[in-house]
């Protein structure tokens, strides 16, 4: 999906590719490159730390892979587009935070990359479109082949190409160390080195425990802090900040729209790490234990079973992917008077499509009232509304609320 994306942008001359690591950043990029600059290579790195310009030489597009590993190369590029703007010269491709370097507004363009949306991951054919919902056009039908069992199955194995090709085995040592190398090796990368990494793996533990929800980051600390002292406050805002930049936390902003006629809305975001395979590790949950309904060790700050927030988790990661991809942006509704819509899309005309995460296969009409709600408040806006569920078939409640699993939607 995220090559359709950079073909629709192959007219602007740089493109910063970021993410999260592992996430396929790099494999994308040198399939599109005629010269490629790896600078986790010191002998690459010596060279372009030399003499940065040298970019600008070579046949394009060129792809310069860790690129934060030489920050000078973000200015030499940045000077390069500004004297040729030509189409195509430059992907760039890192995990590590800009602040350091200039915004390079104008001259390179950012595209997020996710881990892979559940209608990427192999065995999945999706029958709904996101897109053609929004546009008031789906048709909702299909059959789908996941199980509950399979879905979980997807949640503690993840998105990471590279992670999934493993034997299943091997899965949750590998994601371990992708948890470790965070406090171990990104954090120093990004200029900040951490006396106890132990600590932030249980600030990460507590934020996995309160996915999905829009739990307060006091609760959030204290509750990392449970059986001892919690990280100061100060801390804890240095760890989100370099999280964030490091794309391993992605939490949903909420839904602040222009129309003046929503005044109750809360602006606390909804918390989702970069995969929720990462939260399912955090917590030490496994996909039998998650099927038998056990709760993880760790406190969970919110009401609700965390199977159900995880699942919420992968709906999430795959509707942001959808979105993203038809140029528009994800949010998640909460009034003060406690009305709740788990994800809304919103195009650039303000349209949205309204929608709620439902781990049953059975959808109510308990389901579906704030989706009702929503609709009559604001019938211009709302051009519809769905559930995205675990059943076995995509169909059209007689109310026109649209049933869909989630291996069933796609783009």
């Amino acid at each position: 999906m995220i090559d359709d994306e950079l073909d629709r942008l192959a007219g602007l001359p740089a493109v910063l590719l970021d993410g999260p690591k592992a996430v396929g950043k790099t494999r994308t990029a040198v399939r599109r490159a005629k010269t490629t600059w790896r600078l986790d290579r010191p002998a690459e790195l010596a060279v372009l730390e030399a003499d940065p310009d040298l970019v600008a030489l070579d046949p394009s597009p060129v792809l310069i892979d860790e690129w934060q590993r030489g920050p000078a190369v973000w200015d030499a590029v940045r000077r390069a587009v500004d004297e040729d703007p030509r189409p195509g010269r430059f992907l760039l491709t890192g995990s590590a935070p800009t602040g350091n370097v200039h915004s390079g507004a104008a001259r390179i363009t950012p595209v997020r990359m996710r881990p892979m949306a559940l209608s990427e991951r192999p065995g999945i054919t999706p029958t709904v479109s996101l897109a053609e919902l929004l546009a008031g056009s789906a048709t909702v039908a299909g059959a789908s082949p996941l199980t509950l069992t399979d879905y979980v199955n997807e949640v503690v194995t993840g998105g990471f190409p590279g992670i999934r090709e493993l034997d299943p085995s091997l899965v949750g040592h590998q994601l371990d160390g992708y948890l470790d190398r965070i406090a171990e090796r990104d954090f120093p990368e990004a200029g900040l080195r951490v006396r106890r990494p132990s600590a932030v793996t249980g600030w990460l533990r507590a934020y996995a425990a309160a996915t999905a929800s829009t739990a307060s980051l006091e609760t959030i600390r204290q509750t990392a802090g449970r059986g001892g002292t919690p990280p100061a406050k100060t801390t804890v805002q240095t760890y989100m900040d370099l999280l964030t930049e490091l794309r391993i936390l992605d939490p949903v902003g909420g839904w602040q729209p222009t129309r003046n006629h929503h005044r109750r809305l809360t602006s606390s975001p909804k918390h989702h790490l970069a995969d929720p395979a990462l939260a399912a590790r955090l917590l030490r949950v496994t996909a039998s234990s998650l099927l038998r309904g056990k709760e993880p060790a760790a406190p969970r700050p919110v009401d609700g079973t965390l199977l159900g927030a995880l699942f919420e988790s992968l709906a999430t990661l795959s509707v942001r992917t959808f979105a993203q991809a038809g140029g528009c942006s994800t949010h998640h509704l909460r009034t003060r008077d406690q009305r709740e819509v788990d994800l809304i899309v919103q195009d650039e005309e303000e349209r949205i499509l309204a929608i709620e995460v439902k781990l049953s296969p059975d959808i109510d009409d308990n389901d579906v009232r704030h989706l009702h709600w929503l609709a009559r408040k604001d019938p211009d806006a709302v051009i519809d509304v769905m559930v995205i569920t675990t059943g076995p078939r995509a169909y059209r409640r007689r109310d026109g609320v649209a049933v869909v699993p989630l291996a069933l939607l796609g783009p």
